[in-house]
């Protein structure tokens, strides 16, 4: 197969990547490109393959088994979390996770999620400009808040925690990437200790982490709660921001959608989150997966070695899954959508970022029922890096 150089694409694909994931996706489902490291790597754009490949066995999460990766790659302890891991050291940290990351510790949470929407709503309502960046009015305080208070450690420095964190997810450079990662495995170190010291009665899921005990005695080691601390202090907020915010952006673009959602809410909100998570989502491709063994999805075989990415955006556009994909329409039954992964690493927080997207774009539209974008406030800044699909500021007037 002919080696793909996406380094060549327009400058435009930031902002609209879609036409370009289209004309791969006609080539085929499955492609080796040249990312903008100069790196050969697979990338699957198809529906059906993608899904293939995010459940495969063959295709593991643990970069360290892989020398030609792992020579380039220093670790910090945040990654010993479940996400770059195989069975069975992911099993049994998803099965340590899973018994304190509840369906009713999340559903508790609703009302408190309610309270958060509405006070920052009020301080956008009592600001006499009435425009503003709805991320840092919005979109931002509201999952970071959350994911804080849910974790329990609501007197996190968020300036300085956002500033790390997206650092590790859009790095400038590899010397910053790291640095961020020693920086973030420091504090969290740091936050562990506090709690062990001060929290063990607390009720706070960082609290039960640190204290839940399997049924066979097993335990979350210190390494492995920097880890998982990481993993649902980043992903825990940074997801969530960019699904409302792109949500947002998504409905205001689309005026008959907007005007549809607003006349039947009760009807429409639930299916509007899932395909604002279908038509443009907040990830744009997964996090690298590498061949255990040689391994044939969508007719061409990847080498035993080889890394792999799933374009999660390129998937969610597949005609072949979703007629008229590039139709942002609320209507539209979504599900399977790949929005949150497949398999055994499907997002854990999924039920929590849905219920924040749909308690805030509701209340968001309810409140200011004229919210609009502001024009005046020039073009997007995108976020540069193939992990996160979002802009850096939302400008809108209300």
């Amino acid at each position: 197969m002919p080696l793909m150089d996406i380094t060549g694409y327009a400058a435009d694909f930031n902002e609209n990547p879609y036409p370009y994931y289209k004309e791969m996706r006609e080539a085929g489902p499955v492609h080796k490109v040249k990312d903008t490291g100069g790196e050969e790597i697979w990338l699957v754009v198809g529906h059906e393959e993608g899904r293939q490949a995010l459940a495969h066995p063959a295709l593991g999460k643990d970069w360290r088994v892989h020398e030609r990766y792992a020579e380039n790659t220093r670790a910090s302890e945040v990654n010993a979390n479940m996400l770059e891991l195989d069975p069975p050291d992911h099993t049994r940290l998803r099965r340590l996770v899973a018994r304190e990351f509840t369906g009713r510790r999340i559903e508790a949470m609703r009302p408190r999620v309610q309270q958060l929407t509405d006070a920052l709503l009020d301080a956008m309502a009592a600001d006499p400009a009435r425009r503003g960046d709805l991320i840092g009015a919005f979109t931002f305080p509201l999952p970071m808040t959350v994911i804080c208070e849910l974790l329990g450690v609501p007197d996190l420095d968020r300036d300085a925690f956002r500033v790390m964190s997206n650092e590790v997810l859009a790095p400038s450079t590899p010397e910053s990437e790291l640095k961020a990662l020693q920086d973030m495995a420091v504090y969290l170190q740091q936050l562990i200790a506090l709690k062990r010291e001060t929290g063990r009665e607390d009720e706070d899921l960082l609290s039960a982490l640190i204290r839940t005990t399997d049924e066979d005695g097993d335990q979350l080691d210190g390494e492995e709660l920097v880890g998982m601390a990481f993993l649902l202090l980043v992903a825990g907020h940074e997801t969530t921001v960019n699904l409302i915010a792109n949500g947002v952006r998504a409905l205001l673009a689309h005026p008959e959608q907007l005007a549809a959602l607003k006349a039947d809410m009760d009807g429409l909100l639930d299916g509007a989150v899932e395909e604002m998570l279908r038509y443009d989502g907040p990830v744009e491709n997964s996090t690298f997966r590498f061949a255990h063994a040689d391994v044939e999805i969508g007719g061409v075989t990847i080498l035993k070695g080889d890394p792999v990415l799933i374009s999660l955006a390129g998937t969610s556009h597949d005609p072949e899954r979703y007629p008229d994909p590039e139709v942002f329409d609320i209507r539209r039954a979504p599900q399977g959508h790949l929005a949150f992964g497949h398999g055994i690493h499907f997002c854990i927080g999924a039920p929590l970022a849905r219920m924040e997207a749909r308690i805030a774009i509701r209340a968001l539209l309810e409140r200011f029922p004229d919210l609009a974008l502001d024009e005046s406030a020039g073009s997007y800044e995108w976020i540069g890096h193939s992990l996160i699909r979002g802009v850096k500021r939302l400008p809108v007037r209300w």
